[in-house]
């Protein structure tokens, strides 16, 4: 069953965040995943409001997960970690 990827995300240093997004891209291309929403409008309901929220779609739980652990994603990551604050999670759809 397909999954979903949902980061809800706060951008605190755009110049070291693009260069996740680069790197990030590629990872998430590689992995067969599916862009749904990056950033754009949106509207808060309930809990923490954060800018950025970001919706892939990937063929199975475990190809998201692998694209997560994947060597090129990790080292996106590192540029996230200290330019973002983040929540992230992998749903499979029904």
């Amino acid at each position: 069953m397909s999954a979903l990827w949902i980061a809800h995300v706060t951008v605190t240093d755009e110049e070291s965040y693009a260069r996740y997004v680069a790197l990030a891209t590629e990872a998430i291309e590689r992995g067969g995943g599916r862009i749904l929403a990056r950033g754009g409008r949106y509207v808060q309901l309930e809990g923490a409001d954060r800018s950025r929220n970001v919706v892939i779609r990937y063929p199975s739980v475990e190809a998201a997960k692998a694209v997560y652990d994947s060597d090129l994603y990790q080292e996106a990551l590192r540029h996230a970690k200290g330019a973002s604050e983040r929540e992230v999670v992998i749903v499979e759809e029904l």
